[in-house]
């Protein structure tokens, strides 16, 4: 018996998250199936974190101990055989016997992908947020990010009572014509964290929101109002970032497997 590490993709929006659910299409209850077609015989498939309903993955990581006598190659394929079309295993290598894909994470990469269309565009609105009136310049927004903050305002911990603290990485706007691009990496996140940071400089970008209100709600103090406004900012405008959007890249780990 040995543990693996598999690199999964999927495109999330036939499933209503990763997280197996007895009477729902997973990610994992599609991985758990596959494995057994091979003789698995395992209690559990275990991810690297949770994926939202819609939400895709190139980069997700799971993790199982399994009785294979044969390459890493042919793991791959052989699961892929058992697979649905919406998935698949980009890598399979050997894991150390401990080895937790979701505890032993250093840090996870999501991409949200956004355009500015006042049209339906059915082949983009599967993988991005149709933005409609238009966005100002994004990529100032990305430096308010970085730096170890509680990010309260714009998500919640998986378990009740956790820490809402968080370390980002980087943060990063691309833009290439009408389509946006928001890549950040962090230690971990809050629960809906990226689609709100994501929805909040929508906001600002639109011009519903002053750009320094963001700063200040991430510093826990209430926000000056903008000129004209008759009270104080402090909190940032309730609201999520369609799920499509948004993309798991990758998840990294201090010490090779």
């Amino acid at each position: 018996m040995e543990r693996y590490q598999i690199i999964l993709a999927y495109d999330g929006t036939g499933f209503v998250g990763s997280q197996r659910q007895a009477k729902s299409r997973t990610v994992q209850g599609e991985l758990e199936k596959a494995l057994r077609a091979l003789g698995w015989d395992g209690r559990t498939v275990y991810l690297a974190g949770r994926t939202d309903s819609g939400v895709h993955a190139s980069g997700q990581v799971a993790a199982f101990d399994f009785d294979w006598q044969h390459s890493l190659a042919d793991l791959r394929n052989a699961i892929n055989a058992n697979l649905p079309v919406d998935m698949a295993v980009r890598q399979a290598l050997h894991a150390a016997e401990k080895f937790n894909p979701r505890f032993d994470a250093t840090c996870r990469r999501y991409r949200y992908r956004l355009f500015c269309q006042n049209v339906r565009d059915p082949l983009r609105e599967r993988y991005a947020w149709r933005v409609w009136p238009p966005v100002a310049d994004l990529q100032p927004l990305a430096k308010i990010w970085p730096g170890t903050h509680d990010f309260a305002a714009f998500g919640s911990p998986p378990r009740s009572g956790g820490s809402s603290q968080r370390t980002v990485f980087s943060a990063e706007w691309q833009r290439q014509a009408d389509e946006w691009s928001f890549e950040i990496q962090a230690d971990a996140f809050l629960y809906h964290m990226v689609r709100r940071l994501v929805f909040a400089q929508v906001t600002v970008g639109q011009g519903r929101l002053p750009a320094e209100a963001l700063a200040q709600v991430l510093q826990n103090r209430p926000a000056a109002p903008s000129r004209g406004a008759s009270r104080e900012i402090r909190s940032v405008p309730p609201g999520l970032a369609p799920a499509n959007g948004l993309t798991l890249v990758e998840v990294r780990y201090d010490n090779p497997v």
